[in-house]
């Protein structure tokens, strides 16, 4: 079912294990710029682009399940993100560049000249958890077929 368009869009809620918390509050919010909200010994809630994901202090988790072809790409399974308009991206791509970030797919457009066509790029953060943050130039194009 989706969602009506007259329903405005709500932030969801994602929790995922890591095995370092510090190392997780120093990406997620020194190099990605992410609010950090409530907090334990054990967890640390993010706002991430006005959703909230949570790092739940987890030894030993982790990894992908595997990996699907998508455009001439692995794309490591399972990962999340968020859409953002074409300039955040840009301007997310350069930070993550400068921060010598390690790109599991470097920042590109995906199925050029097609419906949904996008700009994607995936890297880990220090528990090994894939993201993707991608951007379309025309939003409209979100659900593209």
């Amino acid at each position: 079912m989706s969602t009506p368009k007259s329903t405005p869009l709500r932030p969801f809620h994602l929790a995922f294990p890591v095995n370092d918390l510090a190392a997780a509050r120093e990406f997620y919010r020194g190099v990605l710029g992410c609010g950090e909200g409530r907090s334990s010994a054990q967890w640390i809630d993010f706002d991430f682009y006005g959703h909230q994901v949570v790092t739940h202090l987890v030894a030993g988790r982790g990894g992908d399940a595997g990996a699907n072809p998508v455009d001439g790409h692995g794309v490591p399974v399972p990962h999340f993100g968020v859409v953002l308009t074409m300039d955040q991206w840009e301007d997310l791509a350069e930070k993550l560049r400068a921060a010598n970030t390690q790109f599991e797919i470097e920042p590109t457009i995906r199925f050029k000249g097609k419906p949904g066509e996008q700009a994607t790029m995936f890297f880990r953060d220090p528990s090994g958890n894939a993201l993707e943050m991608k951007a379309f130039a025309d939003d409209a194009m979100l659900f593209a077929k």
